[in-house]
């Protein structure tokens, strides 16, 4: 019943992604425009204040304004596109036929591997964003999992939770290590 179980939040995960990969590509963020900020209440607003246009235009526009989430993106992306790279090589060698029937199973049982570990990751990505913090990166490499949470601090109750919530998911984590990250960047 187990592997029931699992192949069923594989496949759910899998289609997830999917998805969630579809709707990037169709419909990809959006930059951040900081003069929408100065709606028709807004500028009602600062005529009644006192402040002009002009000067709360001048004070607004040179504030940047970034997401701290898209560092974990920037992150998230870095990771697919080196694995997309490695997948890319794997699919190639599948392909060819300078190499043997073994080279091959063991290049498809790579790739196999890399999706379930995409998706395992992803699976506790969400994990650990149910415990309450806005964002999760997780990546793993063999045994060692790294976890990156935003948060403004991280205390070792809460850093301990994390590390069980991946030992418990995650059958071949022996060392898990835990970051914050804050959101004043």
């Amino acid at each position: 019943m187990r592997v029931r179980r699992r192949t069923v939040w594989f496949m759910t995960l899998l289609s997830l992604v999917a998805v969630i990969s579809v709707y990037y590509l169709v419909d990809p963020a959006k930059q951040f425009n900081g003069l929408t900020i100065f709606s028709d209440d807004t500028l009602q607003q600062t005529a009644i204040t006192g402040v002009t246009d002009q000067e709360a235009s001048k004070k607004d526009v040179t504030t940047e304004v970034s997401s701290p989430s898209h560092l974990f993106e920037e992150m998230r992306m870095q990771v697919s596109d080196e694995r997309s790279q490695l997948r890319q090589q794997l699919t190639q060698k599948i392909a060819s036929e300078e190499y043997t029937a073994e080279e091959k199973n063991k290049a498809f049982n790579e790739i196999d591997g890399l999706i379930k570990q995409e998706s395992a990751e992803a699976m506790l990505e969400m994990l650990v964003k149910s415990l309450g913090y806005s964002d999760a990166f997780v990546k793993a490499e063999g045994e060692k999992v790294s976890v990156t949470v935003m948060a403004e601090e991280l205390s070792k109750t809460q850093a301990n939770e994390i590390i069980y919530l991946v030992k418990t998911e995650w059958e071949g984590a022996n060392d898990v290590q835990v970051k914050f990250s804050a959101n004043n960047y």
